[in-house]
């Protein structure tokens, strides 16, 4: 069982930067692909980076490509989405995900464990 928490999120300039971060519970953290999703109102929750349990691999989504960084400290048990250069378009909200299968995914229901979210708005 693993309990996610996000923070960070908040309202911010096109153009700006925003860390988010997610603490984790458990003990085996490291055995745990991380994901971030987003969902804007209105419209499916989308796929915006993973990582492997160790950080050797990650995998982004065209639209954010560049822009943010997922990254991921097993000792603090906490995963992190830097993001930069921050578009209207990126406005929702935020979210954590985790799941002990080693395979990075973009589907959601590729992740067991999801925190409540955090809220990211980009002002034009």
């Amino acid at each position: 069982q693993v309990q996610l928490v996000e923070s960070g999120g908040g309202l911010v300039q096109a153009g700006g930067s925003l860390r988010l971060s997610c603490a984790a519970s458990g003990r085996t953290f490291s055995s745990y692909k991380l994901g971030w999703f987003r969902q804007a109102p209105g419209n499916e929750r989308e796929f915006v980076a993973a990582i492997t349990g160790h950080g050797t691999s990650t995998y982004y989504a065209d639209s954010v490509k560049g822009r943010f960084t997922i990254s991921r400290d097993n000792a603090k048990n906490t995963v992190n989405l830097q993001m930069n250069s921050l578009k209207p378009e990126d406005t929702a909200d935020y979210y954590c995900a985790a799941d002990p299968s080693g395979v990075l995914r973009r589907q959601p229901t590729g992740y067991a464990y999801w925190g409540r979210g955090t809220q990211v708005t980009v002002s034009s």
